[in-house]
């Protein structure tokens, strides 16, 4: 029987995400979304991630409206989403009846495949997810369990395939390795994937990179060779750079190996054509900068991710420190081995590049401790992939007077319903639905000043938009 691989668009969520910063707006590729519906796709990756701050903050869109028009629109195609566990779409846990409540929104809005991760892979932390996707399940509903990918001494092929195997005994129905930073490579591909199928993983595999380092095209296909079922690929003129491969060039490449794919070659030329004005007006009002088109292999080097380093350029532009940039660069790796090597994803990157930053400006290591690192050495954040530095914690453990970091998950038993009290409160007549009163316990700010602007256009009948401070 022949080999066959499916095929996860990301154009409308990690694609522009990682390219352009989550700006494209519904109305960008509402139009192509019926035509896309046709294409064969295994899924597509529409919301979760950035996509929910991102439409209050900056687009002027419900979150919720958008996962149902999408969901109208496409009708036959399995809609996916990024979850990260306790964190939800934020960046700190939340209580458990407010991750419970979130997943069944989300499946009730239209979401059919949650993939589900937790930055330190710690899995405690994606239990509840796991369980309230399984409560709230339709038919189509498919959990994945998401590993946060990375290199590091405790980070071995035989880890990845235990993680697996403890994924697998959880019930979820698919596994994914999030390679988020692209630094994979074709042989650790082979070793990886040949690896959990030795270890007895008989879940579906699905391989997430980006094109960051220039690997992705080679590792992909060195993951096909080696038993991966399912990659995430970007409509071309949405690939490379900082997202990831193009998703003609991959199947193109697979079918003529005689690899099935379920791809309709012409709808997936339809859905490319489409997105070329698209992207050239992002280019053109200077959204979309053509550096994040480019490849850059510093990340084989220092790990970490492209989102982190112009983050890092960024923050130091500001304080016109950029000669202290490759004193910083160097000094990530250091903090991220205090740290215990933990993966560099969304919340952790931020925190170590901020902590790497802050220790060459101040010029000694950890004289200023980050809170959130504090946080981190106290356990908030979960269990550590190796130990961290021990005389940096007993530091950080005394001043905040505690005997030992903490050993159990943080949410566990806290089911308090405080937090859809005080929502509730908090907007008054503004919350129209559940999904008004979950969107302010996710981003009270923007979910407040968004409502107000929907009650005071509908007043006075007029179009609101938000204005950026």
């Amino acid at each position: 029987m022949a080999q066959k691989v499916q095929f996860t668009e990301t154009v409308v969520r990690d694609a522009n995400q990682s390219l352009m910063a989550t700006r494209m707006a519904f109305s960008d590729f509402a139009d192509i979304l019926s035509t896309m519906d046709k294409a064969g796709y295994y899924s597509v990756e529409c919301w979760g991630g950035a996509t929910f701050d991102s439409c209050l903050r900056y687009l002027n869109e419900d979150p919720w409206e958008r996962l149902r028009n999408i969901r109208k629109a496409m009708p036959n195609t399995r809609l996916q989403m990024l979850l990260r566990g306790q964190n939800l779409l934020g960046y700190k846990h939340y209580h458990d009846d407010v991750v419970e409540k979130f997943v069944e929104l989300s499946i009730k809005n239209g979401i059919d495949v949650l993939r589900i991760f937790d930055a330190l892979n710690d899995f405690r932390n994606i239990k509840t997810a796991l369980e309230a996707t399984k409560k709230y399940a339709t038919d189509k509903t498919v959990a994945s369990g998401c590993i946060s990918y990375t290199q590091s001494p405790v980070h071995t092929p035989a880890k990845y395939a235990e993680m697996c195997k403890e994924l697998q005994s959880m019930g979820f129905d698919t596994i994914c390795l999030k390679d988020m930073a692209g630094t994979m490579s074709p042989a650790e591909a082979e070793a990886l994937f040949k690896g959990i199928k030795d270890a007895g993983v008989t879940l579906p595999l699905i391989l997430h990179t980006h094109c960051t380092t220039g690997m992705a095209y080679m590792t992909v296909m060195k993951a096909v060779e080696s038993g991966v079922d399912i990659i995430d690929t970007a409509t071309s003129c949405f690939s490379g750079g900082t997202a990831q491969p193009a998703t003609e060039s991959i199947y193109y490449a697979l079918t003529q190996m005689g690899i099935e794919t379920g791809l309709n070659e012409k709808v997936i030329n339809q859905v490319n054509d489409f997105f070329k004005p698209v992207k050239q007006k992002y280019i053109d009002n200077k959204t979309l900068n053509p550096k994040s088109m480019a490849t850059d292999a510093q990340a084989l080097v220092y790990k970490v991710p492209g989102g982190m380093l112009s983050n890092m350029i960024a923050n130091l532009t500001d304080m016109h420190a950029m000669d202290k940039f490759d004193a910083a660069l160097a000094e990530i790796p250091a903090v991220r081995a205090d740290m215990g090597y933990p993966p560099l994803v969304t919340p952790l990157s931020q925190m170590v590049g901020n902590q790497a930053v802050t220790n060459v400006l101040v010029g000694a290591r950890y004289k200023n401790i980050s809170k959130e690192i504090k946080s981190y050495l106290k356990g908030e954040y979960g269990i550590t992939p190796a130990p961290v530095d021990a005389e940096l914690q007993k530091r950080v453990l005394a001043e905040a007077g505690m005997e030992k970091p903490i050993d159990c998950r943080v949410e566990d038993c806290k089911r308090t319903g405080e937090d859809f009290k005080a929502a509730k409160e908090a907007l008054g007549d503004l919350a129209r639905s559940e999904e008004d009163v979950m969107s302010y316990i996710c981003f009270p700010d923007q979910a407040k000043k968004y409502l107000e602007g929907v009650k005071a256009a509908e007043e006075n009948k007029v179009t609101y938009t938000i204005t950026e401070a």
